[in-house]
């Protein structure tokens, strides 16, 4: 799954992810595992109340590499096509 992030049409980050999630644009999120809960935690409260899944993923690392960036992310999305 992490795959398609590199390959798909996509949003990395938390502030841009929040805004596609409030537009309905986002058809899966991905968090990493160990970013700050303060930061993931609305986010995924945000996933729950538009019923958009989420996927967990163990590290910032591996997350932002599945997003073909050379740093880590908190936060990514799939955008709908």
């Amino acid at each position: 799954m992490l795959s398609e992030l590199k390959n798909s049409p996509r949003v990395v980050g938390v502030k841009q992810l929040r805004k596609a999630v409030g537009r309905d644009q986002v058809r899966r999120i991905f968090l990493a595992e160990d970013a700050d809960p303060a930061i993931t935690e609305p986010i995924e409260t945000l996933a729950q109340e538009r019923s958009v899944p989420v996927t967990h993923v163990p590290t910032m690392r591996e997350l932002g590499q599945a997003c073909g960036i050379a740093v880590g992310a908190s936060a990514a999305g799939l955008l709908n096509t």
